[in-house]
C-alpha cells in the first residue's frame, strides 16, 4: 500500500513521493531549551518519530534534520519582549551558555527515555549566524526586506501568497488584530529578520554584528538558513506542532520562497495539541507536567508513549491520570504476553504484516495498529509466530518489545509487606502513615504508584 500522508499546504491527504527515490529529507522544528521540555512538547516529537520510522518502515534512508534554537526567540509572536533564552538566564543566574546546555541535555535524555530516534543532524541557531545574515541579505536584494528603528523586516505585502498554508484573511486583518503593533511596520504581518540589540545601554549576552548592526536574528530565520543548508531547497518534509502554523511556520515559508524562489517543502505535517483542564498544555499558563514528573511517581516513560498511540496525531489528546493509568496497565499487559511468547525462531506473518502497513501508510494511523497488535495476540497464530510479528511492529511503534523479554523485578517480602500495609493505610485514609510506608518503600530501592488497578511496585531510577 502506498504511503499517503495529510498535507497541511493542501489540507488533503496525498500519496507521498519524495524527491530522490529512496531517500526522504526531513526537517522538524526543535525545541527553544529555556526550559523543560512538557509532555505536551513531548507529543510532537513522538508523533514525528512514528513518521521517521514509518519512511523507513517503508524502505527509504531518512535524513533527519532538528534545529535547537538557542537564541531569537521572544516571549511574543509579535516580536517584542524580552529574548526567552536571555530570560531564562536572568532568572536562573546563569550564562545563557550554560542555559542552553542544561535544557539542550534534558531534551535529548526525554528523547531517549521516550525510544525517539536521534536526528542525523542537530543544528543550533548560534552555531549559524553567518548563514542567517546570508540569508537576509539576499532578501533584502530580492527586494523583501527593509529597516526600522528595531530590526530589518520582512515585507509580507511583497510575498504573494503570504499566509496561504495557515489560511490566514491578510486584507481583512487590521494593525494590532493578531500581534501587537511595531512602530514603523508596513504591515501587522511583517516580521523580524534581524533584530538590534536594545539602544537603552542593556547589554545582551547574545548579540552579533551585521551590516544593519548590533543584533540577533529573529525566530524563524534560523529554521529557512538551516533547513536549505543541509536539505537543500526544496526539501521533502517539514514538521511541527499545529501552533507553528500561523507564524512561525508561515513565516518560514516566505521568507525561504522570497529568497530562492522556490517551493520550500513538498509535505507539511503538522501534531495537535495535547489538552489538560480544557486548554492547551504550556509553558506560559503554568500548567505542564514533564516526563520528569512521570518517573518520579515510577511510571515507564513508554507507557506515555503508548497513550500518546491510542489518538491519531492529528487529534486532541487528554492528558489525565485514569488515561495513563489505562495505558500504563495496558502496556504492562502487552510485556507480559510478550515474555510468554515462544523464541524459537518463528517468522512474521504476511496476513497481519499488510494489515499493519496498511494502518500506519494510512497518514500514520497508529490506534489502529495498535488495535491490530491486540488481535495479533488473541489469534490463534503459532506462539512463536506472534512474537516475529510483534518484532516487526515494533520497529514503528518503538515500545522496545524485546529489551522487556529479560526484565524480571524482584520484589522483596519486605518491601511487599510494606505496599500492602501502606494500601490498608490509604483505604483507612490515614494518609501520614501511608506516607510514612511510601518513603521506607523508597528506602528500599521501589516506588510505589496508585493505579486504578491498585499499587504498581516498580524499581527505584
Amino acid at each position: 500500500m502506498k504511503l499517503k500522508l495529510f498535507n497541511t499546504l493542501t489540507r488533503k491527504k496525498e500519496t507521498f513521493k519524495p524527491l530522490k527515490d529512496s531517500e526522504v529529507s526531513l526537517y522538524t522544528c526543535g525545541p527553544t531549551v529555556y526550559n523543560y521540555a512538557h509532555v505536551g512538547n513531548l507529543r510532537t516529537y513522538v508523533f514525528e518519530d512514528i513518521l521517521r520510522r514509518t519512511l523507513e518502515y517503508n524502505k527509504y534512508n531518512v535524513n533527519h534534520v532538528m534545529n535547537i534554537t538557542d537564541v531569537g526567540h521572544l516571549v511574543s509572536d509579535a516580536d517584542t519582549g524580552e529574548d526567552k533564552m536571555e530570560k531564562s538566564a536572568k532568572e536562573e543566574k546563569r550564562s545563557v551558555m550554560e542555559v542552553s546546555e542544561y535544557y539542550t541535555k534534558a531534551f535529548q535524555n526525554d528523547l531517549a527515555e521516550l525510544n525517539i530516534k536521534t536526528p542525523v543532524t542537530w543544528c543550533k541557531a548560534t552555531d549559524h549566524i553567518q548563514e542567517q545574515i546570508d540569508l537576509v541579505k539576499k532578501l533584502e536584494e530580492n527586494g523583501y526586506a527593509y529597516t526600522i528603528d528595531d530590526g530589518v523586516y520582512f515585507d509580507t505585502a511583497k510575498f504573494k501568497d503570504y499566509g496561504y498554508m495557515a489560511r490566514l484573511d491578510i486584507k481583512g486583518q487590521r494593525a494590532g488584530a493578531r500581534v501587537e503593533i511595531v512602530e514603523g511596520k508596513k504591515n501587522p504581518t511583517d516580521f523580524a529578520l534581524w533584530k538590534f540589540s536594545p539602544k537603552d545601554g542593556t547589554k545582551r549576552q547574545m548579540e552579533w554584528d551585521s551590516p544593519w548592526g548590533v543584533g540577533f536574528p529573529g525566530w524563524a530565520i534560523e529554521c529557512s538558513a538551516m533547513s536549505t543548508k543541509y536539505l537543500g531547497q526544496p526539501f521533502d518534509i517539514h514538521t511541527g506542532g499545529i501552533d507553528h502554523i500561523p507564524v512561525h511556520h508561515t513565516n518560514e515559508i516566505a521568507q525561504s520562497e522570497a529568497a530562492n524562489n522556490t517551493k520550500m517543502a513538498n509535505y507539511w505535517l503538522h501534531g495537535e495539541f495535547l489538552i489538560m483542564k480544557d486548554e492547551k498544555m504550556a509553558k506560559s499558563k503554568g500548567n505542564f507536567i514533564t516526563l520528569q514528573t512521570l518517573k518520579e511517581k515510577g511510571i515507564n516513560p513508554l507507557a506515555y508513549r503508548y497513550l500518546l498511540l491510542t489518538t491519531h496525531y492529528r487529534s486532541k489528546l487528554i492528558f489525565n491520570w485514569k488515561n495513563l493509568d489505562a495505558a500504563i496497565s495496558a502496556l504492562d499487559s502487552l510485556y507480559e504476553q510478550f515474555k510468554k511468547l515462544d523464541n524459537a525462531g518463528g517468522e512474521s506473518n504476511e496476513d497481519f504484516e499488510k494489515q499493519f502497513v496498511a494502518s500506519i501508510n494510512d497518514d500514520l494511523n497508529t490506534p489502529k495498529a495498535l488495535a491490530l497488535v491486540w488481535k495479533l495476540l488473541k489469534s490463534s497464530l503459532p506462539s512463536a509466530t506472534k512474537r516475529a510479528t510483534l518484532l516487526k511492529f515494533d520497529q514503528v511503534l518503538g515500545l522496545q518489545f524485546a529489551s522487556q523479554e529479560n526484565i524480571k523485578l524482584e520484589v522483596p517480602k519486605l518491601v511487599k509487606t510494606l505496599a500492602t500495609k501502606r494500601e490498608r493505610a490509604r483505604r483507612a485514609e490515614e494518609f501520614e502513615e501511608a506516607d510514612r510506608l511510601r518513603k521506607e518503600i523508597e528506602e528500599n530501592g521501589f516506588t510505589v504508584t496508585d493505579t486504578a488497578n491498585g499499587p504498581r511496585i516498580t524499581k527505584k531510577k
